[in-house]
């Protein structure tokens, strides 16, 4: 069963994590196909290193590099979002962004 307030706070912690580690624009998209909702939040921060892309949504995981590591957070936020989106029956998942940055998506089944 979706549960659009808790997917609707997953998307918003996400767009908060994005502007905690990367001011300036951020892009929200949604798209689907057939059954499948595709939402993703694009900004232009200093970008997660391949190495971490997986980690982040561990509990308590944070990138351990000055870029990153320097904001206040106890490494939950994106872990939640991931329980949410699992929860759901979905997968998330950070890329790189080009021109930098980076792009959290997250899809899940009508």
């Amino acid at each position: 069963e979706l549960r659009p307030l808790a997917l609707r706070r997953a998307l918003s912690n996400l767009i908060v994590n994005a502007q905690r580690y990367a001011p300036g624009e951020i892009v929200v998209r949604a798209r689907q196909h057939d059954y499948v909702m595709v939402l993703s939040v694009l900004d232009r921060g200093p970008g997660i290193p391949e190495s971490d892309r997986e980690r982040v949504f561990e509990r308590f995981y944070q990138v351990e590099d000055a870029l990153h590591h320097s904001k206040p957070g106890m490494g939950l936020g994106l872990y939640i979002v991931r329980q949410v989106v699992e929860a759901h029956g979905g997968r998330i998942w950070c890329e790189p962004r080009d021109g930098g940055g980076s792009t959290f998506r997250f899809s899940i089944s009508k």
